[in-house]
Protein backbone atom coordinates (compact mmCIF):
# COMPACT_ATOMS: atom_id res chain seq x y z
CA UNK A 1 0.00 0.00 0.00
CA UNK A 2 1.29 3.92 -0.95
CA UNK A 3 2.09 5.82 2.12
CA UNK A 4 0.40 8.58 0.13
CA UNK A 5 -3.34 7.10 0.82
CA UNK A 6 -2.28 7.59 4.57
CA UNK A 7 -0.90 10.89 4.72
CA UNK A 8 0.08 11.42 8.57
CA UNK A 9 1.95 7.94 8.40
CA UNK A 10 3.95 9.62 5.70
CA UNK A 11 4.85 12.29 7.11
CA UNK A 12 5.52 10.52 10.13
CA UNK A 13 8.37 8.58 8.35
CA UNK A 14 9.58 11.16 6.76
CA UNK A 15 10.31 13.20 10.03
CA UNK A 16 11.71 9.96 11.64
CA UNK A 17 14.37 9.31 8.49
CA UNK A 18 15.35 12.92 8.78
CA UNK A 19 17.02 11.56 11.77
CA UNK A 20 16.05 14.37 14.03
CA UNK A 21 17.30 15.11 17.67
CA UNK A 22 15.07 15.53 20.34
CA UNK A 23 15.30 18.32 23.15
CA UNK A 24 11.73 18.53 23.61
CA UNK A 25 8.68 16.02 25.55
CA UNK A 26 8.01 12.97 25.54
CA UNK A 27 11.10 12.23 28.04
CA UNK A 28 12.23 9.16 26.50
CA UNK A 29 13.96 10.96 23.76
CA UNK A 30 13.03 9.23 20.68
CA UNK A 31 13.27 5.20 22.56
CA UNK A 32 16.80 6.16 23.60
CA UNK A 33 16.54 6.78 27.36
CA UNK A 34 13.41 3.80 27.49
CA UNK A 35 14.17 0.12 29.49
CA UNK A 36 11.54 -1.06 27.49
CA UNK A 37 12.03 -4.16 25.16
CA UNK A 38 13.68 -3.49 21.91
CA UNK A 39 10.38 -4.71 20.30
CA UNK A 40 8.57 -2.00 22.03
CA UNK A 41 10.99 0.42 22.20
CA UNK A 42 11.66 0.39 18.16
CA UNK A 43 7.38 1.83 18.22
CA UNK A 44 8.76 4.95 20.28
CA UNK A 45 10.80 6.33 17.72
CA UNK A 46 7.58 7.62 16.42
CA UNK A 47 5.97 8.63 19.33
CA UNK A 48 6.74 12.61 18.79
CA UNK A 49 4.28 15.36 19.70
CA UNK A 50 2.96 18.83 17.60
CA UNK A 51 6.24 19.80 16.24
CA UNK A 52 6.45 21.63 12.57
CA UNK A 53 4.83 19.69 10.04
CA UNK A 54 3.48 17.18 12.22
CA UNK A 55 0.00 18.98 12.49
CA UNK A 56 -2.36 19.39 15.85
CA UNK A 57 -4.73 17.28 16.79
CA UNK A 58 -6.73 20.38 18.58
CA UNK A 59 -6.01 22.17 15.51
CA UNK A 60 -5.64 20.39 13.01
CA UNK A 61 -4.63 22.29 9.76
CA UNK A 62 -2.10 19.96 7.82
CA UNK A 63 -1.45 15.98 7.69
CA UNK A 64 -3.63 15.14 10.63
CA UNK A 65 -6.92 17.30 9.19
CA UNK A 66 -6.02 15.41 5.18
CA UNK A 67 -6.55 12.73 7.45
CA UNK A 68 -9.61 13.36 8.84
CA UNK A 69 -10.60 14.57 5.92
CA UNK A 70 -9.77 11.70 4.11
CA UNK A 71 -11.62 9.64 7.33
CA UNK A 72 -15.19 11.46 6.24
CA UNK A 73 -15.08 11.12 2.64
CA UNK A 74 -14.90 7.35 3.62
CA UNK A 75 -17.92 7.04 5.79
CA UNK A 76 -20.01 10.06 3.87
CA UNK A 77 -19.90 12.50 6.99
CA UNK A 78 -19.95 16.00 6.80
CA UNK A 79 -17.17 15.70 9.69
CA UNK A 80 -15.19 13.34 11.03
CA UNK A 81 -12.03 13.09 14.33
CA UNK A 82 -9.74 10.97 15.60
CA UNK A 83 -9.80 9.96 18.81
CA UNK A 84 -7.57 9.11 21.22
CA UNK A 85 -8.97 8.15 24.29
CA UNK A 86 -11.52 5.61 22.98
CA UNK A 87 -15.41 5.64 21.92
CA UNK A 88 -15.89 6.56 25.65
CA UNK A 89 -14.74 10.38 24.56
CA UNK A 90 -16.88 10.34 21.71
CA UNK A 91 -20.25 9.00 24.14
CA UNK A 92 -18.89 11.49 26.42
CA UNK A 93 -18.70 14.52 23.59
CA UNK A 94 -21.85 13.57 21.69
CA UNK A 95 -23.93 13.93 24.83
CA UNK A 96 -22.06 17.35 25.93
CA UNK A 97 -22.90 18.88 22.83
CA UNK A 98 -27.02 17.90 23.07
CA UNK A 99 -27.77 17.73 26.99
CA UNK A 100 -27.50 20.15 29.81
CA UNK A 101 -28.50 20.01 33.64
CA UNK A 102 -31.61 18.89 33.78
CA UNK A 103 -32.82 17.79 30.55
CA UNK A 104 -34.22 14.77 29.37
CA UNK A 105 -32.46 12.38 27.23
CA UNK A 106 -33.53 8.70 25.86
CA UNK A 107 -31.01 6.11 25.80
CA UNK A 108 -31.42 2.30 25.29
CA UNK A 109 -30.91 0.74 28.40
CA UNK A 110 -28.51 -1.78 27.42
CA UNK A 111 -25.94 0.82 26.54
CA UNK A 112 -22.29 0.73 27.37
CA UNK A 113 -21.39 2.51 30.83
CA UNK A 114 -19.43 5.16 28.87
CA UNK A 115 -23.02 6.43 27.91
CA UNK A 116 -24.48 6.54 31.77
CA UNK A 117 -21.55 8.45 32.55
CA UNK A 118 -21.88 10.90 29.99
CA UNK A 119 -25.71 11.44 31.12
CA UNK A 120 -23.87 11.65 34.96
CA UNK A 121 -21.67 14.32 33.98
CA UNK A 122 -24.11 16.69 32.07
CA UNK A 123 -26.41 16.06 34.98
CA UNK A 124 -29.30 15.10 32.03
CA UNK A 125 -32.02 13.01 33.00
CA UNK A 126 -32.45 9.85 31.79
CA UNK A 127 -35.61 7.89 30.40
CA UNK A 128 -34.38 4.29 30.09
CA UNK A 129 -35.97 2.52 27.08
CA UNK A 130 -35.55 -1.49 26.75
CA UNK A 131 -35.40 -3.21 24.04
CA UNK A 132 -36.44 -6.77 23.34
CA UNK A 133 -35.00 -9.65 23.93
CA UNK A 134 -32.63 -11.36 21.59
CA UNK A 135 -33.44 -15.57 21.64
CA UNK A 136 -30.68 -16.07 19.02
CA UNK A 137 -27.68 -14.73 20.58
CA UNK A 138 -29.28 -15.01 23.81
CA UNK A 139 -28.88 -11.60 25.01
CA UNK A 140 -30.68 -8.45 25.38
CA UNK A 141 -31.12 -6.95 21.64
CA UNK A 142 -32.14 -3.87 19.71
CA UNK A 143 -35.04 -1.32 20.15
CA UNK A 144 -38.15 -1.70 18.33
CA UNK A 145 -39.84 1.74 16.59
CA UNK A 146 -43.15 1.31 18.06
CA UNK A 147 -41.05 1.37 21.64
CA UNK A 148 -39.52 4.67 20.82
CA UNK A 149 -42.48 5.97 19.39
CA UNK A 150 -44.44 5.77 22.74
CA UNK A 151 -40.81 7.18 24.44
CA UNK A 152 -41.15 10.08 22.22
CA UNK A 153 -44.54 10.91 22.83
CA UNK A 154 -44.23 10.57 26.77
CA UNK A 155 -41.24 12.75 26.50
CA UNK A 156 -41.52 15.00 23.65
CA UNK A 157 -38.77 17.55 24.90
CA UNK A 158 -36.32 14.95 25.44
CA UNK A 159 -32.94 16.49 24.01
CA UNK A 160 -31.51 13.63 22.39
CA UNK A 161 -31.89 10.14 21.84
CA UNK A 162 -28.68 7.44 22.65
CA UNK A 163 -28.72 4.21 21.11
CA UNK A 164 -26.67 1.12 20.46
CA UNK A 165 -25.88 -0.44 17.03
CA UNK A 166 -24.83 -3.22 17.10
CA UNK A 167 -25.15 -4.85 20.28
CA UNK A 168 -21.65 -6.04 21.70
CA UNK A 169 -23.18 -9.55 20.34
CA UNK A 170 -23.68 -8.39 17.07
CA UNK A 171 -27.29 -8.20 16.81
CA UNK A 172 -28.73 -4.90 14.41
CA UNK A 173 -32.74 -5.85 13.85
CA UNK A 174 -34.42 -4.10 10.68
CA UNK A 175 -35.84 -1.32 12.31
CA UNK A 176 -32.89 1.71 13.05
CA UNK A 177 -33.98 3.15 10.01
CA UNK A 178 -37.88 4.10 10.88
CA UNK A 179 -36.92 4.79 15.07
CA UNK A 180 -34.56 7.16 13.50
CA UNK A 181 -36.92 8.55 11.16
CA UNK A 182 -39.49 9.02 14.12
CA UNK A 183 -37.04 10.71 16.71
CA UNK A 184 -36.22 13.53 13.85
CA UNK A 185 -40.22 13.73 12.84
CA UNK A 186 -39.78 15.44 16.74
CA UNK A 187 -37.02 17.24 16.10
CA UNK A 188 -34.94 15.07 18.01
CA UNK A 189 -31.38 14.04 17.53
CA UNK A 190 -29.69 10.28 17.37
CA UNK A 191 -26.55 9.76 18.57
CA UNK A 192 -25.30 6.34 18.15
CA UNK A 193 -22.78 4.06 19.54
CA UNK A 194 -21.91 2.27 16.83
CA UNK A 195 -18.46 0.44 18.46
CA UNK A 196 -19.06 -3.00 16.75
CA UNK A 197 -19.75 -1.37 13.58
CA UNK A 198 -16.96 0.61 11.96
CA UNK A 199 -16.88 -2.65 9.69
CA UNK A 200 -20.27 -1.64 7.90
CA UNK A 201 -19.38 0.42 5.77
CA UNK A 202 -17.89 -2.35 3.76
CA UNK A 203 -20.95 -3.06 2.71
CA UNK A 204 -23.07 -6.30 2.27
CA UNK A 205 -23.08 -8.94 3.96
CA UNK A 206 -21.80 -6.57 6.59
CA UNK A 207 -25.41 -4.45 8.18
CA UNK A 208 -25.75 -1.13 7.15
CA UNK A 209 -24.19 1.87 9.34
CA UNK A 210 -26.38 3.87 11.15
CA UNK A 211 -24.80 7.18 9.45
CA UNK A 212 -26.25 5.57 6.72
CA UNK A 213 -29.57 4.78 8.00
CA UNK A 214 -29.59 8.58 9.12
CA UNK A 215 -28.28 8.88 12.82
CA UNK A 216 -27.14 12.22 13.47
CA UNK A 217 -23.74 11.56 15.19
CA UNK A 218 -22.30 7.90 15.55
CA UNK A 219 -19.02 6.85 17.87
CA UNK A 220 -16.68 4.12 16.22
CA UNK A 221 -13.92 1.97 18.18
CA UNK A 222 -11.69 1.40 15.00
CA UNK A 223 -10.26 -0.87 17.16
CA UNK A 224 -13.07 -3.10 17.77
CA UNK A 225 -13.09 -4.80 13.94
CA UNK A 226 -10.56 -2.84 12.07
CA UNK A 227 -6.65 -2.90 12.29
CA UNK A 228 -6.39 -0.07 15.04
CA UNK A 229 -4.94 -0.33 18.46
CA UNK A 230 -6.44 -0.32 21.37
CA UNK A 231 -8.29 3.20 22.29
CA UNK A 232 -8.46 4.65 19.11
CA UNK A 233 -11.67 5.54 17.72
CA UNK A 234 -13.54 7.54 15.71
CA UNK A 235 -16.37 9.82 15.41
CA UNK A 236 -18.56 10.75 12.56
CA UNK A 237 -21.21 13.81 12.33
CA UNK A 238 -23.79 14.03 9.22
CA UNK A 239 -26.51 16.37 10.71
CA UNK A 240 -28.49 19.69 11.01
CA UNK A 241 -29.27 19.16 14.27
CA UNK A 242 -26.04 18.91 15.96
CA UNK A 243 -23.33 21.12 15.91
CA UNK A 244 -19.90 20.33 14.63
CA UNK A 245 -18.45 22.99 16.03
CA UNK A 246 -19.50 21.99 19.43
CA UNK A 247 -18.29 18.66 19.15
CA UNK A 248 -14.74 19.78 18.04
CA UNK A 249 -14.88 21.98 21.39
CA UNK A 250 -15.82 19.23 24.27
CA UNK A 251 -13.43 16.60 22.13
CA UNK A 252 -10.82 19.56 23.17
CA UNK A 253 -11.72 19.60 26.51
CA UNK A 254 -12.01 15.96 27.15
CA UNK A 255 -9.38 14.91 25.25
CA UNK A 256 -5.55 14.32 26.54
CA UNK A 257 -3.89 17.58 25.26
CA UNK A 258 -0.90 15.82 23.63
CA UNK A 259 -2.69 13.21 21.79
CA UNK A 260 -0.46 9.27 20.79
CA UNK A 261 1.03 10.04 16.98
CA UNK A 262 1.10 6.43 16.86
CA UNK A 263 -2.39 5.70 17.76
CA UNK A 264 -3.33 8.80 15.29
CA UNK A 265 -1.32 6.67 12.48
CA UNK A 266 -3.15 3.52 13.74
CA UNK A 267 -6.46 5.22 13.04
CA UNK A 268 -4.56 6.58 9.40
CA UNK A 269 -3.70 3.24 8.65
CA UNK A 270 -7.56 1.77 9.56
CA UNK A 271 -9.12 3.85 7.45
CA UNK A 272 -7.14 3.57 4.62
CA UNK A 273 -7.52 -0.23 5.29
CA UNK A 274 -11.58 -0.52 5.03
CA UNK A 275 -11.19 2.27 2.35
CA UNK A 276 -9.42 -0.33 0.27
CA UNK A 277 -11.34 -3.17 0.88
CA UNK A 278 -12.70 -4.71 -1.87
CA UNK A 279 -15.77 -7.08 -3.55
CA UNK A 280 -12.70 -9.57 -3.43
CA UNK A 281 -11.65 -8.96 -0.33
CA UNK A 282 -15.11 -9.90 1.08
CA UNK A 283 -15.81 -12.67 -0.98
CA UNK A 284 -12.44 -14.72 0.23
CA UNK A 285 -13.46 -13.57 3.79
CA UNK A 286 -16.91 -15.15 3.67
CA UNK A 287 -15.38 -18.39 2.04
CA UNK A 288 -13.11 -18.31 4.87
CA UNK A 289 -15.40 -17.41 7.51
CA UNK A 290 -17.77 -20.38 6.59
CA UNK A 291 -15.36 -23.08 6.17
CA UNK A 292 -14.20 -22.45 9.90
CA UNK A 293 -17.85 -22.28 11.09
CA UNK A 294 -18.46 -25.89 8.99
CA UNK A 295 -15.23 -27.42 10.79
CA UNK A 296 -16.95 -25.48 14.22
CA UNK A 297 -20.35 -27.37 13.64
CA UNK A 298 -18.31 -30.95 12.53
CA UNK A 299 -18.78 -31.38 16.38
CA UNK A 300 -21.52 -32.58 17.72
CA UNK A 301 -20.93 -30.94 21.24
CA UNK A 302 -20.51 -28.02 20.06
CA UNK A 303 -23.49 -25.23 19.12
CA UNK A 304 -22.27 -22.32 17.02
CA UNK A 305 -24.38 -19.33 16.21
CA UNK A 306 -24.20 -16.92 13.81
CA UNK A 307 -25.41 -12.81 14.39
CA UNK A 308 -26.73 -10.31 11.86
CA UNK A 309 -22.91 -9.26 11.90
CA UNK A 310 -20.99 -12.09 10.35
CA UNK A 311 -17.56 -10.78 12.08
CA UNK A 312 -19.59 -12.66 15.62
CA UNK A 313 -19.90 -15.58 15.86
CA UNK A 314 -21.54 -17.09 19.35
CA UNK A 315 -19.84 -20.89 20.60
CA UNK A 316 -22.20 -23.11 23.43
CA UNK A 317 -21.60 -25.93 24.90
CA UNK A 318 -24.88 -27.61 26.39
CA UNK A 319 -24.66 -28.43 30.43
CA UNK A 320 -21.96 -26.05 30.89
CA UNK A 321 -21.58 -21.66 31.05
CA UNK A 322 -19.82 -19.58 28.90
CA UNK A 323 -17.75 -18.70 31.81
CA UNK A 324 -16.59 -22.64 31.66
CA UNK A 325 -15.96 -22.89 28.42
CA UNK A 326 -13.77 -19.81 28.31
CA UNK A 327 -11.49 -20.92 31.12
CA UNK A 328 -11.21 -24.25 29.25
CA UNK A 329 -10.63 -22.34 26.11
CA UNK A 330 -7.94 -19.94 27.70
CA UNK A 331 -5.81 -23.05 28.49
CA UNK A 332 -5.84 -23.57 25.25
CA UNK A 333 -4.34 -20.60 24.05
CA UNK A 334 -7.64 -19.25 22.44
CA UNK A 335 -9.23 -16.41 23.82
CA UNK A 336 -12.66 -15.18 23.75
CA UNK A 337 -13.93 -11.73 23.81
CA UNK A 338 -16.63 -12.51 26.32
CA UNK A 339 -18.20 -15.13 28.01
CA UNK A 340 -21.96 -14.92 29.63
CA UNK A 341 -24.18 -17.61 31.20
CA UNK A 342 -24.86 -19.16 28.23
CA UNK A 343 -21.39 -18.98 25.60
CA UNK A 344 -18.55 -17.28 24.74
CA UNK A 345 -18.23 -15.04 21.42
CA UNK A 346 -15.66 -14.53 19.15
CA UNK A 347 -14.75 -11.60 16.95
CA UNK A 348 -13.64 -12.71 13.76
CA UNK A 349 -10.81 -10.91 11.79
CA UNK A 350 -11.99 -8.84 8.95
CA UNK A 351 -9.34 -10.35 6.17
CA UNK A 352 -8.81 -9.42 3.13
CA UNK A 353 -7.69 -11.54 0.33
CA UNK A 354 -3.85 -11.82 0.99
CA UNK A 355 -4.05 -12.09 4.78
CA UNK A 356 -4.00 -15.55 6.53
CA UNK A 357 -5.69 -16.41 9.89
CA UNK A 358 -4.80 -20.04 12.23
CA UNK A 359 -8.46 -20.58 11.63
CA UNK A 360 -7.94 -24.55 11.05
CA UNK A 361 -5.22 -24.81 14.37
CA UNK A 362 -7.75 -22.84 16.48
CA UNK A 363 -10.38 -25.61 15.52
CA UNK A 364 -8.01 -28.09 16.92
CA UNK A 365 -7.54 -26.34 19.94
CA UNK A 366 -11.59 -25.50 20.45
CA UNK A 367 -11.67 -29.87 20.16
CA UNK A 368 -9.19 -29.80 22.87
CA UNK A 369 -10.89 -27.76 24.75
CA UNK A 370 -13.94 -29.14 24.67
CA UNK A 371 -13.00 -32.31 25.56
CA UNK A 372 -10.92 -31.32 28.82
CA UNK A 373 -14.39 -29.86 29.73
CA UNK A 374 -16.25 -32.95 29.52
CA UNK A 375 -13.47 -34.79 31.51
CA UNK A 376 -14.27 -32.53 34.52
CA UNK A 377 -18.06 -33.04 34.14
CA UNK A 378 -19.34 -30.64 36.21
CA UNK A 379 -21.99 -29.14 34.20
CA UNK A 380 -23.46 -25.95 35.42
CA UNK A 381 -27.32 -24.75 34.72
CA UNK A 382 -27.30 -21.36 33.41
CA UNK A 383 -29.62 -19.18 34.94
CA UNK A 384 -32.45 -17.16 33.65
CA UNK A 385 -31.41 -13.22 33.10
CA UNK A 386 -33.92 -11.06 34.38
CA UNK A 387 -36.28 -9.56 31.92
CA UNK A 388 -36.63 -5.76 32.18
CA UNK A 389 -40.01 -5.28 33.89
CA UNK A 390 -40.69 -1.81 32.51
CA UNK A 391 -39.93 -0.90 28.91
CA UNK A 392 -39.90 3.05 29.50
CA UNK A 393 -38.66 3.37 33.02
CA UNK A 394 -36.54 6.10 34.89
CA UNK A 395 -34.10 5.82 37.92
CA UNK A 396 -35.89 6.21 41.73
CA UNK A 397 -32.89 8.84 42.35
CA UNK A 398 -31.15 11.14 39.77
CA UNK A 399 -26.91 10.51 39.61
CA UNK A 400 -26.85 13.88 41.42
CA UNK A 401 -29.12 13.26 44.19
CA UNK A 402 -27.48 9.54 44.85
CA UNK A 403 -24.01 11.57 45.34
CA UNK A 404 -25.62 13.14 48.24
CA UNK A 405 -27.06 10.33 49.70
CA UNK A 406 -25.50 8.20 52.02
CA UNK A 407 -24.98 4.45 51.51
CA UNK A 408 -23.90 1.24 52.94
CA UNK A 409 -22.49 -2.33 51.81
CA UNK A 410 -24.90 -5.36 51.90
CA UNK A 411 -25.21 -8.64 51.24
CA UNK A 412 -27.01 -9.98 47.73
CA UNK A 413 -29.93 -11.56 50.00
CA UNK A 414 -30.96 -8.79 51.88
CA UNK A 415 -30.86 -6.14 48.67
CA UNK A 416 -33.98 -6.73 46.86
CA UNK A 417 -36.43 -3.47 47.17
CA UNK A 418 -32.94 -1.21 47.55
CA UNK A 419 -31.42 1.45 45.61
CA UNK A 420 -28.63 1.16 44.27
CA UNK A 421 -25.82 3.16 45.15
CA UNK A 422 -23.50 2.71 42.18
CA UNK A 423 -23.77 0.48 38.64
CA UNK A 424 -22.83 -2.71 38.64
CA UNK A 425 -21.36 -3.96 35.55
CA UNK A 426 -20.38 -7.14 34.17
CA UNK A 427 -16.78 -7.03 32.24
CA UNK A 428 -16.65 -7.32 29.49
CA UNK A 429 -19.11 -5.91 27.73
CA UNK A 430 -19.28 -3.41 30.38
CA UNK A 431 -23.05 -3.03 29.97
CA UNK A 432 -24.56 -2.53 33.60
CA UNK A 433 -26.87 -4.88 35.03
CA UNK A 434 -27.98 -2.60 37.29
CA UNK A 435 -27.77 1.67 37.23
CA UNK A 436 -27.16 3.81 40.18
CA UNK A 437 -30.77 4.93 40.99
CA UNK A 438 -32.13 1.65 40.22
CA UNK A 439 -34.10 -0.75 42.80
CA UNK A 440 -33.16 -4.03 43.23
CA UNK A 441 -35.92 -6.66 42.39
CA UNK A 442 -35.80 -10.63 43.75
CA UNK A 443 -34.75 -11.71 39.87
CA UNK A 444 -31.69 -9.16 39.78
CA UNK A 445 -30.52 -10.70 43.53
CA UNK A 446 -30.97 -13.85 41.97
CA UNK A 447 -29.13 -13.49 38.46
CA UNK A 448 -26.05 -12.05 40.46
CA UNK A 449 -26.00 -14.66 42.82
CA UNK A 450 -25.69 -16.74 39.92
CA UNK A 451 -23.32 -14.81 38.21
CA UNK A 452 -20.91 -14.90 41.01
CA UNK A 453 -21.09 -18.62 41.30
CA UNK A 454 -20.08 -18.59 37.69
CA UNK A 455 -16.98 -16.47 37.82
CA UNK A 456 -18.09 -13.36 36.40
CA UNK A 457 -16.11 -10.48 36.42
CA UNK A 458 -17.21 -6.95 37.50
CA UNK A 459 -16.95 -2.84 37.93
CA UNK A 460 -18.50 -1.11 40.09
CA UNK A 461 -20.77 -0.50 43.28
CA UNK A 462 -20.15 -4.87 44.44
CA UNK A 463 -17.99 -6.92 46.46
CA UNK A 464 -17.60 -10.13 44.04
CA UNK A 465 -16.08 -12.30 46.57
CA UNK A 466 -18.25 -10.95 49.45
CA UNK A 467 -21.47 -10.93 47.49
CA UNK A 468 -22.20 -7.54 48.84
CA UNK A 469 -23.73 -4.17 46.79
CA UNK A 470 -23.59 -0.90 47.77
CA UNK A 471 -27.11 0.52 47.98
CA UNK A 472 -28.66 3.91 49.59
CA UNK A 473 -28.77 3.53 53.59
CA UNK A 474 -31.29 3.01 54.58
CA UNK A 475 -33.90 5.99 56.39
CA UNK A 476 -32.20 8.11 53.63
CA UNK A 477 -34.59 6.82 50.92
CA UNK A 478 -37.81 9.30 50.58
Amino acid sequence: MEYKERPLIRKLLEFERANPVSFHVPGHKHGRLSGLPMELRDALRYDFTELEGLDDLHEPAGVIAEAQQLLASTYSSDCSFFLVNGSTVGNLAMVYATCRAGDTIIVQRNAHKSVFHAIELTGAKPVYVSPNWDDSTKSAGVLTADTMKRAIEAYPYAKAVILTYPTYYGTTGSELKDTIKICHSYGIPVLVDEAHGAHFVAGEPFPKSALELGADVVVHSAHKTLPAMTMASFLHIKSTLVSSQLIAHYLQMLQSSSPSYILMASLDDARSYIASYTEEDKAIFMIKRLSFIKRLKSNPRLQTVESDDPLKLLLRMEGYSGFELQRCLEKQGVYSELADPYQVLFVLPLLKSETDYPFEETCRRIQWAIAELEVQHNANVAAEVPVFNEEISSPVYSFAKIAEMESEWIPFEQSAGRVVAGSIIPYPPGIPFLISGERVSEEDVCYLDELQRMGAKFQGAIRVHEKQMLVVKKGMEE
